[in-house]
């Protein structure tokens, strides 16, 4: 428990065993959303190799799919690492590090996910569009994910702390 929130009269009085077991709540229904875009991203993937007209992608498409399966794997594989870890530690009297764990792996999962949607993107919009102006949708769009998912995220924290 953190004493000096109490007196100010901010957080909650809450042991440190039930701030880990809400974080993990919290984090677990972050793990959802994420989860279920990167599975469905990543089955897609998977079957793109399995299309007619794969054999027609370049050499160079062919390696941008091989780099976006990858990717895709990592992912998933980094956000469902969370799952794993709670159910091997589950008991050992570790939550509070554990919390603390898997919300690294989280961070690193959405950075994972930036870079399987950019590759994705790239991969479709070289095949539909010119690779000039698909490089720069696909920039745009890398731009538009950094900026909601980790600057206004980070922006508030800063604003929050300045006011206290």
């Amino acid at each position: 428990m953190d004493e000096n929130n109490n007196e100010r009269g901010h957080g909650r009085d809450e042991t440190e065993e039930e701030r880990a077991d809400r974080r993990w709540g919290d984090l677990l229904q972050e793990l959802r959303v994420a989860q279920t875009g990167v599975q469905i991203l990543f089955g897609f993937l998977l079957t793109v190799a399995f299309q007619p007209r794969f054999g027609e992608l370049s050499d160079t498409d062919r390696t941008l799919y091989s780099v976006t399966v990858m990717l895709g794997a990592a992912t998933t594989g980094v956000l469902i690492g969370p799952v794993s870890m709670h159910r091997l530690l589950t008991g050992q009297r570790l939550k509070p590090q554990t919390v603390v764990w898997a919300s690294r792996l989280t961070v690193l999962g959405l950075f994972l996910l930036l870079c399987t949607m950019a590759c994705a993107l790239l991969l479709i919009l070289r095949v539909v569009l010119a690779d000039t102006l698909a490089s720069w949708l696909v920039a745009g769009m890398v731009v538009w994910f950094v900026l909601w998912w980790f600057v206004v995220p980070v922006w508030g924290r800063a604003t929050y702390r300045t006011r206290e």
